[in-house]
């Protein structure tokens, strides 16, 4: 059992977050942007009446509900309203099209749909055509959302739950093209954060500067969730802005980012030693972090960047360690209570330094894809172990290194892109005959996205018409950041795309 976990009968991961809370009520949780500043309290009481509201629409536990939203102090505390009241919360990606976000309210079939009033126009219809009821939030916290609350009354029950009821639904996509639903249960989101409070240090004497989305993993759980259970305090950010950053990290103490918060930081002319001299720790996830932006960093202030490794159908898994040697292009040691082991083709362990396909197996793990049990119970192996499909080594002190990924996932600005979405939408137009997508360096994003097209004649269609299509059917971190005209792909002789001649091949294009 992680440390400091309390002996309570009921599993609903909010009743462990309240505890925390309530133990400080008036501390303050969220400094936010515009000035407000909300308690422990504060949060803990609009929680009760956005739960109670939920309830009082009839939406049963175990019922869906879906957001897409901007980030605000309402959407956390909508978030962990639902948390509360045993309903499934579904975050999705605010930069998702209509058509995408059809897929997903047809998939989970929620009965409400909370979006940007902005959005409005295009989605009541989608909302409509899958029978969920439409209400709005926007960043200020304002909307029919909190329309709907004002007068209700703050509901001061929590819904029983147990270990493995299912508490969020995060939607990965697949390679088929097919966006999975991954099934987190209140019991796999407190067994990680729990050890990730205890292993990275947070106390109530921290200050979090919070400028990550908190539609994924790294914002909602991760960042989050610590800062919840050890009372701290977060700054949060709308987004990231260089600027802002440099302005606040006097007045904190972690940053969690993805590799683009640094190497933007790093060409901030303030952004020195000085400036960080208030700062215990700086954490890096969701997309490799260059050794050389590593060393810069470490040169420019003092602070070696803490890097970890997760994915979202198991949160955390590996992390280089607060107190000891953190290595530059390695993410460390896994966690308490997560076993790992890297085999080969044929499931055998491959020795230590030799290159496998890692596994793994905890509590933080999830329960499945949400109505795919056959995909399921591809992913898992007989006795437990999950198959991460990332390519891994680990030497023989057990610190793991990432070398690659078994599938062709990209990960751009620390967003996971699949690119058959993006060669099925491509394939679909006039003029083209195939394309393969691909992932090349980008100082920026860690990677970026490249389109390799074979048209049917020259002239056939042009880059403009590719770009103009896609605007309108993915979301705009996904849209291919070059598009290059082939008059072949190169093929292996079974006929298979090699992928890592394109790779090759085009490894400089978006470095210039």
């Amino acid at each position: 059992m992680p440390t400091g976990m309390p002996r309570i009968m009921n599993k609903n991961f909010f009743a462990l977050i309240e505890t925390r809370l309530a133990e400080d009520a008036q501390k303050i949780c969220l400094n936010c942007d515009d000035g407000s500043k909300i308690s422990n309290a504060d949060l803990l009481e609009l929680t009760a009446r956005i739960s109670h509201f939920i309830r009082s629409q009839g939406i049963e536990p175990g019922e869906r509900l879906v957001v897409q939203v901007p980030k605000s102090a309402f959407a956390v505390a909508l978030y962990l309203a639902c948390l509360r009241s045993g309903v499934i919360y579904i975050p999705l990606n605010t930069s998702y099209t209509p058509e995408e976000v059809s897929y997903f309210l047809g998939d989970a079939t929620p009965r409400l749909f909370v979006c940007d009033p902005a959005r409005v126009a295009s989605l009541s219809a989608v909302a409509g055509q899958h029978d969920a009821r439409l209400l709005t939030l926007d960043s200020d916290g304002r909307g029919s959302l909190p329309d709907s609350i004002e007068g209700v009354a703050a509901d001061s029950g929590t819904t029983e739950m147990a270990d493995d009821d299912i508490a969020v639904i995060l939607y990965t996509s697949g390679t088929t093209g097919r966006s999975k639903g991954a099934m987190l249960s209140h019991s796999n989101l407190a067994s990680n954060a729990l050890h990730l409070v205890d292993i990275w240090g947070f106390s109530s004497a921290d200050v979090l500067l919070h400028a990550l989305p908190i539609y994924h993993v790294h914002g909602l759980f991760v960042a989050l969730h610590c800062a919840l259970l050890s009372r701290a305090t977060m700054h949060f950010m709308a987004g990231f802005d260089a600027d802002r950053i440099v302005q606040m990290l006097p007045q904190s103490t972690v940053l969690m980012g993805v590799p683009t918060f640094y190497t933007r930081l790093l060409k901030h002319p303030d952004f020195d030693r000085e400036v960080c001299g208030n700062m215990r720790l700086f954490i890096s996830g969701s997309a490799p972090l260059l050794a050389e932006t590593f060393e810069e960093f470490e040169q420019r202030t003092g602070h070696r960047i803490l890097e970890r490794y997760g994915m979202t159908e198991t949160g955390m898994l590996v992390s280089n360690p607060l107190d000891g040697e953190r290595v530059a292009g390695t993410v460390g040691f896994p966690l308490p209570e997560v076993e790992t082991r890297i085999v080969d083709e044929n499931r055998n362990p491959v020795a230590p330094g030799e290159v496998g396909i890692l596994e793994v197996k905890g509590p933080n793990v999830f329960q499945g894809y949400w109505k795919m049990p056959e995909k399921t119970a591809e992913e898992f192996r007989e006795d437990g172990y999950f198959i991460t499909g990332d390519l891994a080594s680990q030497d023989a002190d057990g610190r793991i290194t990432l070398v690659g990924r078994n599938k062709d996932m990209i990960i751009s600005g620390g967003l996971n892109i699949y690119p058959i979405e993006i060669e099925n939408c491509i394939n679909e137009l006039s003029g083209v005959v195939e394309s393969a997508v691909i992932g090349v360096p980008h100082t920026d994003f860690g990677e970026g996205v490249v389109a390799v097209i074979v048209s049917t004649s020259q002239g056939a269609i042009d880059e403009d018409q590719i770009y103009t299509a896609l605007a309108g059917q993915l979301a705009r971190f996904k849209q291919p950041k070059k598009i290059v005209f082939v008059e072949s792909l190169p093929r292996n002789s079974m006929g298979k795309v090699q992928k890592n001649v394109l790779r090759d091949n085009y490894k400089s294009l978006l470095s210039d």
